[in-house]
């Protein structure tokens, strides 16, 4: 982890902290002022009606919360998603592919000078925020012309197609070099790449649009909304069974108070 990314973490804990808290304060605030006015009988129309329903009417129903159950799961989902793809750097576990999101469009087009694209019918284009999956890396003398490969260039990750294959020579006798193009670029690569600095190939798997949210998940932003999803799907369930206890116990002391006055008014009959 840079310094950068370092300082960025550190802010984003701070803002969520200071967001947490304001909230905390906010819900808590509300969540007196419901029970109060609760207990104070000024919402006892309301919390009849309500218990009046039948229960197939009351809340959301089945299908309201299983949308919502289905909604939370998929943004955890792509939440650690986003967390496995940005712990697991440039590490590519052999025999498991792993996914990557697409983050340029330098294999989105094909460029009419690249005419290698139109002549072997390479339609395997990359789109931005594409959800692609890598897989391990073959042998370098498996590798052949036009295979989609991962490598590191000073640190950064590139995804581009290879475009030339240099044998060993007297140069590099006992390895090969590879050129490397963007499908959407005119030009090569500028340095031949080195079998070492590949960390994995395409084969074909990849999902549309999927990497935009990964990718925003990876930023800060993307962090600061992770941890406020996580503290409301925490809070939310507390603070509602609070308020549902407090409506049951104003019914049951609203029930308690007609028997009272029934019981009352059959007194004053009686005398």
């Amino acid at each position: 982890m840079t310094a950068y990314d370092r300082y960025v973490l550190f802010l984003c804990l701070t803002v969520f902290t200071l967001l947490t808290a304001f909230f905390s304060l906010l819900i808590a605030a509300i969540v007196q002022l419901t029970l109060r006015l609760i207990r104070s009988g000024a919402e006892d129309a309301a919390i009849q009606r309500e218990a009046e329903k039948p229960r197939r009417c009351r809340g959301p129903g089945a299908a309201g919360r299983s949308v919502w159950a289905a909604m939370d799961v998929l943004l955890f989902l792509l939440l650690g998603l986003a967390v496995f793809c940005n712990l697991s750097g440039s590490v590519y576990p052999a025999g498991l592919p792993t996914p990557r999101a697409v983050k340029s469009d330098s294999m989105a087009e094909k460029e009419p000078g690249n005419t290698y694209l139109y002549e072997n019918a390479l339609d395997d284009q990359l789109q931005r925020f594409d959800l692609i999956l890598i897989h391990a890396l073959p042998d370098e003398f498996d590798l052949k012309l036009y295979d989609i490969v991962v490598y590191e260039a000073g640190g950064v990750p590139v995804i581009h197609r290879i475009v030339g294959i240099e044998g060993p020579n007297e140069a590099h006798p006992d390895a090969r070099r590879f050129t490397t193009q963007g499908d959407g670029v005119p030009w090569p690569d500028g340095d031949a790449v080195e079998y070492a600095q590949m960390r994995g190939i395409y084969r074909g798997q990849r999902v549309p649009y999927i990497g935009s949210f990964v990718l925003f998940f990876q930023s800060p932003a993307g962090w600061l909304c992770a941890l406020l999803l996580v503290f409301a799907v925490a809070v939310s369930p507390i603070v509602e069974r609070k308020i549902v206890r407090e409506k049951q116990r104003r019914l049951e002391r609203m029930a308690e108070e007609r028997t009272a006055g029934r019981e009352r008014d059959g007194a004053g009959v009686e005398k």
